[in-house]
């Protein structure tokens, strides 16, 4: 699946930490709800659909190259080596640390400082780890995937979880255009800059990485595969 990776120097690190026992161990570990919650057919699509959006989120991908090969390169957002400061907002229960950049780390793409404070108390029981050093993400393959998987597991209302739209049992909302499918998962994921709107790059490599996923498992993508139609978040709850 990621084979086109290991030819470039700038996914070494994703080479070295974003490895397959690394994957299964997080899952294993701490949420073996993925992938075995559903039917065979949904455990399948939920598992392409995962590694299908954090392939986007960790691509080296440009376009001259083929599309949907070439995932799980990069573990830190590319440009915010300097840091990156508007990922930090006022926020009274997770503030940010000075001289601290909560911009994306680890598979999925952790932003934000009221995220890394929600993630640190999951992982830690203590919001100021990750506040103090959320470059932590970045050094441990486990953590990495664990806290991708917190993100795609765990409700945040007014969304529902990626795991719950992808085994179908998501309350769908007809008004908003919501309807379980992959299209819902990005919407989760980054609606607010991607759904709502015609077609951007980024969706259309978030659906050939799944459907390439999805082919490689044996099954059907299935439908609602875009969220143009979709009201994103923030348009409220249904």
């Amino acid at each position: 699946m990621f084979a086109e990776r290991k030819g470039s120097g700038s996914c070494a690190k994703g080479v070295e930490i974003l490895t397959y026992d690394n994957f299964v161990t997080a899952v294993d570990t701490y949420y073996p709800s993925f992938g075995s919650e559903g039917t065979d057919e949904q455990n399948r699509q939920e598992v392409a659909a995962f590694l299908g959006q954090i392939s986007q989120e960790t691509t080296g991908w440009w376009s001259t190259q083929p599309k949907g090969t070439w995932g799980l390169c990069f573990v830190e957002e590319v440009g915010c080596s300097g840091g990156c400061p508007q990922y930090s907002s006022a926020n009274a229960k997770y503030p940010p640390v000075p001289g601290q950049s909560y911009h994306g780390r680890g598979a999925i793409q952790i932003t934000h400082n009221y995220n890394y404070g929600q993630l640190s108390e999951v992982l830690y029981g203590d919001k100021n780890v990750l506040l103090n050093d959320p470059s932590l993400l970045t050094s441990d393959g486990v953590l990495a995937f664990r806290a991708s998987l917190w993100f795609w597991m765990t409700p945040q209302a007014p969304k529902p979880s990626s795991h719950d739209v992808m085994i179908d049992v998501a309350v769908e909302c007809p008004a908003k255009g919501r309807y379980n499918g992959f299209g819902m998962t990005t919407n989760i994921i980054n609606g607010g800059l991607e759904c709502t709107m015609p077609t951007p790059q980024k969706v259309e490599n978030r659906v050939s990485y799944y459907t390439r996923y999805a082919g490689i498992l044996g099954v059907s993508p299935g439908d609602h595969l875009y969220c143009d139609e979709m009201k994103n978040f923030n348009y409220g709850g249904c």
